[in-house]
């Protein structure tokens, strides 16, 4: 149903970007040109690894992962992704030659499709109409075709995202639906919802892999990573870098997050039976748009908050592949997003299984 409602909404809006959108999309185009080439090289082992299975993604990030007290659902409560990731070969010629334009140089290219559905509720779920104080109920559901370039050092993501932001997403039949399932109690302002709008945007971003030595067969490294969107619902520039010990690290960028979240996305190629490793890192974030917050970008007059321009993140975790099975686990602390949020650091936990088949 959400996607029926998505044509209709995306053909009937008569609503133009903002003018700082544009401007935005401008600086992440020249985000990947400004930043450094890396050489090129094949995948790591390729030989004893080859990829010859595209990659399925399953991702879950969820509020009730968290040490905050009170209900499990306020602020960002609910993301859900299904992904694929293509082998290097399923890669059309045409797109690999942008992804080489853009990145400088030959490397492995692949592309890949998910769907995401992201929920936000305020943080007391039980009045109507919700306090106009706290952050609104929003859910948008879109599709992300991104195009992955891997050398040795660095992968740099370009994705285009498509979608619809209001009760078209499904959030409130997520969510509700859900909660009739276990047996808990209807979050009961979806009714004050953001409107039906278009969602769309771009990203860009690049992270480096950059070894740090090693001790007794442990290896160490250094994800630094940079980002920026530009779009309807988020536009906003990050930088982060997470550090990495285990064993294996040459087998993929780090693991993925949903979006906003600076993701090492979903492709990987172990290089050796086993790979492990934990990580710990942290990012920043300048947030000048925020559909989720700002009460939509082409329908005025909703409910809406002061966001803050600046959010921090903090994120610590453990990665494992086996068997050709990838799983992820992501704790991540936030600072506040506006004005007069509760709770402190907010904090939610993201899990992630990927396999080849």
């Amino acid at each position: 149903m959400a996607f029926v409602n998505l044509a209709r909404y995306w053909i009937n809006s008569s609503g133009r970007p903002m003018h700082r959108t544009r401007m935005a999309l401008l600086g992440v185009a020249l985000l990947l040109g400004a930043t450094p080439a890396v050489r090129a090289a094949s995948p790591p082992n390729a030989a004893s690894s080859p990829d010859d299975a595209p990659i399925w993604t399953f991702q879950v990030e969820n509020d009730a992962v968290s040490t905050l007290s009170g209900t499990s659902d306020q602020y960002y409560t609910s993301g859900l992704r299904l992904g694929f990731t293509s082998t290097p070969a399923q890669t059309p010629h045409g797109l690999a030659g942008l992804a080489n334009a853009i990145s400088g140089g030959p490397g492995i290219d692949r592309v890949a499709f998910d769907i995401q559905q992201s929920l936000f509720t305020p943080r007391n779920t039980q009045i109507t109409p919700p306090d106009p104080h706290d952050r609104p109920y929003a859910a948008y559901l879109v599709g992300n075709f991104s195009l992955l370039h891997d050398t040795d050092t660095a992968r740099t993501v370009l994705t285009l995202t498509l979608g619809v932001l209001g009760p078209a997403a499904q959030g409130e039949e997520t969510q509700n639906g859900f909660h009739s399932l276990i047996g808990d109690k209807s979050n009961k302002g979806w009714g004050f919802q953001l409107r039906n709008e278009p969602a769309m945007g771009l990203t860009a971003g690049r992270i480096w892999r950059v070894p740090t030595g090693g001790f007794g067969g442990v290896e160490t490294d250094v994800l630094p990573s940079l980002q920026g969107q530009a779009g309807s619902i988020r536009t906003d520039a990050q930088a982060g870098a997470i550090l990495r010990i285990g064993q294996g690290l040459d087998s993929d960028f780090g693991a993925p997050r949903i979006q906003p979240g600076i993701s090492g996305a979903d492709a990987y190629t172990a290089t050796q039976p086993l790979v492990w490793y934990v990580f710990g890192g942290g990012d920043g974030q300048a947030v000048a748009h925020d559909a989720t917050l700002d009460g939509g970008t082409f329908n005025t007059d909703q409910p809406h908050v002061h966001k803050k321009w600046y959010v921090g993140e903090l994120e610590a975790g453990i990665g494992i592949i086996w068997h050709g099975v990838r799983i992820t686990y992501t704790q991540t602390w936030q600072t506040q997003e506006f004005q007069g949020q509760k709770g402190g650091l907010f904090n939610f936990g993201s899990l992630a299984v990927s396999a080849k088949f």
